[in-house]
């Protein structure tokens, strides 16, 4: 297969399938860690109506959707692109960083969480993973 024609593919396939980690972990966090009584975390509206309720428990589990998706989706870009490993690898972090600013400007969250959920969740973990993916010299 063309080297840029992998790359490209390997891209979309860590953006398509790092989200679905992310949602997935999402989906499920409300049963691993219960909302608020009362809460709708379903909707936006909900998750607006209902940051005055929550606990810094209840950032736990998008923190992990957030890093999670982002180290999946690096890994696996950089275990399928043919060259540039750790670009395209940076490249998917920089995508859900993203993705991660617009989640922040639509849904209110403590200052601490915003901070580090930018920080730590996204970049750091592409890094790991294209550090993993990357030949050694």
């Amino acid at each position: 297969m063309n080297s840029i024609l992998r790359n490209i593919l390997a891209v979309l396939i860590g953006v398509i399938v790092g989200g679905f980690v992310n949602m997935g972990i999402i989906i499920i966090s409300g049963s691993i860690i219960p909302p608020p009584e009362g809460a709708d975390m379903t909707t936006t509206e909900g998750l607006i109506a209902a940051a005055d309720l929550l606990q810094p428990i209840h950032y736990l589990m998008p923190f992990l959707a957030h890093a999670l998706g982002a180290f999946v989706g690096a890994l696996l870009t950089g275990l399928i692109a043919a060259s540039h490993k750790m670009t395209f690898a940076l490249s998917i972090g920089f995508v859900f960083l993203f993705g991660g600013i617009m989640m922040v400007i639509s849904v209110p969250s403590p200052t601490w969480f915003i901070i580090v959920d930018l920080a730590l969740a996204y970049i750091p973990m592409a890094y790991i993973a294209g550090k993993m993916t990357a030949k050694k010299s």
